[in-house]
Order: structure tokens, then sequence, then C-alpha cells
């Protein structure tokens, strides 16, 4: 059976409605007419052992829900971990992608200088080249003559043999001069040499800098992948374990509308042996009035059966705001959302809500459901620290159905609809809808609050 919107099925509800009923017209007709009504055949009467195995189904699918939402709590701690692992991956990789591409600049940039010094080194030893050359062939050009001198033709043309020995002394000069010109290149050639090697040194390091710099970004690649699987994989199980969290909460109302029919059909049952009783006195009473006796018995029972339907609903207050806040079960959270009249649009809180559109949503936040559900007997504002304080504080321990249940400093966290047998309604969070669930004890503040 499928529950309407105030949150009982339609059949129980009718099933609860007609002991009451039936026990109020009985007594009626006992009153009008002091004579007895043929109460109908007895209906079903489930056995104690039937209502004792609903009631504990009931029992373990709530401790499975129970556990369920305590796992859930886990996984989403630890996917929120994961997110912030994920963050860190993220950076790293950046990181690693800075000095990948600070390396691979260095490395060209040295490659460059030791092609430059190599090239030069290059130059400076053809230029001594060339000058070797020259200077071997003026030696081998002098000695051919048979002198010091660069050749004969230095001689052709001398006037006297001063002139002739002035011309020796400048080739020799001039020789001289070659194997200093060539020194100086061969110690510039050394020079450039040795340049070259740190070069080529430098290229050698900066090209290590820049394969391990592509091994670190390979590195931080991979971990930031893992990391994101990882994430993936935990969100994953917390979709599979909501799915199955809703489904076992589908489980537990439909064993709940089990026990609740199972329990109906018992208080009908007795609900029917009280009528047939009071059939029975009926009859011995209209006995006694045929012989003569007095029929105010049948009076007394009248006003009995009134009295009776009267305090089945009595309490009606209680009933009356459980009934309004069940009212409400399926609609959508929106933060800031809902007020005396019903579910409203939310509005933004520059977070969490923001994320999940709470803004853009027609619905009810924690406080706002319990401003609708106790509006027909009490105006309480929608911030759940105010509602713990307006009214009697119990402790939590004493909690009764109807109580306000509430977590955090000052109630300021959260607060729910307290339903018995350890159960209780909410507006729980965004992205959540209202729903029935069990009472959870981390965080709990030490008073329920009693309107009611």
């Amino acid at each position: 059976m499928r529950q309407t919107r105030s949150g009982v099925s339609r059949s129980s509800a009718t099933v609860r409605v007609a002991p009451a009923a039936g026990a109020l017209v009985s007594a009626v007709c006992l009153v009008m007419s002091g004579t007895a009504t043929a109460v109908p055949p007895p209906p079903p009467n489930p056995s104690d052992s039937e209502i004792e195995q609903g009631r504990e189904t009931v029992q373990g699918k709530a401790d499975e829900v129970g556990d369920l939402v305590n796992r859930l709590a886990s996984a989403e701690a630890e996917l929120t971990d994961l997110k912030d692992q994920v963050a860190r991956k993220l950076e790293h990789a950046k990181k690693a992608m800075v000095d990948l591409r600070r390396a691979r600049k260095e490395a060209q940039q040295a490659k460059k200088e030791a092609a430059d010094t190599e090239d030069a080194v290059e130059s400076a030893s053809e230029r001594v080249r060339r000058a070797q050359e020259k200077l071997d062939e003026f030696v081998a050009g002098s000695y051919q003559q048979g002198s010091r001198i660069g050749s004969v033709s230095a001689y052709l043309g001398s006037e006297d043999a001063t002139e002739l020995l002035e011309r020796a002394q400048l080739l020799e000069s001039l020789a001289g001069s070659g194997i200093d010109a060539l020194e100086n290149m061969q110690q510039a050639q050394t020079v450039k040499a040795n340049k070259e090697s740190a070069a080529r040194e430098a290229l050698r390091e900066a090209k290590q800098k820049r394969s391990a710099a592509e091994q670190a970004k390979q590195d931080a690649e991979a971990a930031k992948q893992a990391a994101i699987e990882a994430r993936e994989q935990q969100a994953d199980r917390i979709e599979d374990l909501e799915d199955k969290k809703a489904s076992i909460e589908d489980e537990l109302a439909t064993a709940r509308e089990h026990v609740g029919s199972l329990e109906a059909q018992r208080e009908e049952y007795e609900d029917w042996q009280e009528r047939k009783r009071a059939e029975e006195r009926s009859r011995r009473t209209a006995a006694r009035a045929d012989n003569g006796s007095s029929g105010s018995g049948g009076g007394t029972n009248g006003t009995s059966g009134v009295q009776t339907a009267t305090v089945q609903s009595d309490g009606s207050a209680v009933e009356q705001v459980i009934s309004r806040a069940k009212s409400a079960l399926g609609v959508q959270y929106a933060w800031g959302g809902g007020n005396a009249q019903g579910p409203t649009l939310g509005i933004r809180d520059g977070g969490v809500a923001d994320a999940h559109g709470d803004w853009k949503k027609v619905g009810f936040d924690c406080s706002g459901l319990m401003t609708y559900a106790f509006a027909p007997v009490e105006k309480i504002p929608s911030y759940s620290g105010y509602q713990y304080s307006s009214g009697q504080r119990v402790p939590v321990s004493q909690k009764q159905r109807g109580d306000m249940l509430f977590w955090g400093p000052g109630g300021s966290t959260h607060v729910a609809l307290y339903l018995g047998n350890g159960m209780m309604l909410e507006a729980p969070y965004s992205g959540g809808h209202v729903r029935i669930a069990p009472v959870r004890q981390a965080g709990i503040a030490p008073y329920a609050v009693r309107l009611v």
C-alpha cells in the first residue's frame, strides 16, 4: 500500500476510524432507544505472535536503516577527504607542469650556448690552422734559401751591407711576431675549448633536469588520476549506499504499514468485543425492563460509548501536529524554506544550499517544517535555536511523541519531530526530502522541547 500525503495509508486510516465510529453509533443507538442493535460478525483478530513478529521486522529494518545512516556518514567523510586529496594532487600536477616548462627552457638555452661555444672554438681552430700554415710557409722559404731570412727576394734591391742587415733584422722580427700571434691564438683556442667543455656539461645537467621534470610530471599526472578515480569510486559507493538505504526505508515503511494494519485489526476486534458485551448488557437491561426494572443502565452505557469516542479523539493536538508534518513527506529540502502556511521558495546561503540550487526550490528546511507542523497549535519562529527555547524542556531520555528533538549547541544545528519508537520526522539536508528516519544520537541536544 502506498502512503497518502498525510503519511498514513488510506486503508489503514479507514480501519482506525471505523472502531471509534462504530462505538459511537452503537452507543447513540443505545441511548436513543434503550434497545440492542445487532452487532455484526467479528472482524479478523491477528495473533499476538503475528503482531510481535511484525514489530520485530520493523525493528530489524529500522536497525538496518540506522546502520546505513552511519555507513553513509563515514563514507561521506571519506569522500570529503578524497576531495581534499584530489585538490592537493591537482596542485602538485600543476607544479610539475611548471617545473617541466622551466627545465625545457633551461635545456634549450644550454643547448644553444653549447652550440655557440662549439662554433667559436671551431672558428678559433681554423684561424690557428691558417696562421700555422703561413708561418710554416715562411719558415720553409727561409730555410730553403739557407738562412733564417724569409726568401732571397728580401735581399734584392739592397744598396749596401748595412741595408742588407736591416732587412734581415726586419724579417727576423716579422717571423717572431708571427710566432707570438700563433701562440696567442692557440691560448684563445684553449680558453674556448674549456668554455665548450663547461657548456657541454651544463647541457648534460639541463637534460638530466628536464628528464627528471618529465618523469615528475608523469608521476604527478598518474597520482592525480588515481585520486580522481578513488573519489569517483567513493561517490559511486555512496550512491549505492543511498539506493540501498532508500530500498530498506521502503521495506521499513511497508513493515510499519503491515504492523499498523495488524494493530488496527486487533483494535477493531477489541472494539467489537466491547460492543458485543454492550449488546449483551443491553439485552439484559431490556429483559429487566420488560419485568418492570429500570432502564437507566442503557443510558449509562450510551454515555460510556460517547465518552469512549471522545477519549479516542483526545490528544488530537499532538496527532494534528504529526499529521500535518507527515503531509510534507517527500517534499524537497530548501534551505530557508517553509512557514506556517506551507513550503516556500528557499534562499541563498553562499555555500552548500547554493550548490544544490535551494534558492530555486520550493520546500522546507528543518525549522521551517516545524513552524508548519505546529502552526495550528503554536506559533514558533523558523529558527531551530529559537525553537529550542520555545516550550517546556524535558530530558531527551524522557521524550514523547510530538516533542521536538535538537542537535548542535543551543539546538542551532538541526531540529526534528519525534514520532515515538525511536523514529523521527525531519527535513534533513540540501538535496534531500522530508523523511522519517531513526533518531540519531550523535550530537543530540540534552533536552527535547514539548509544546503540546
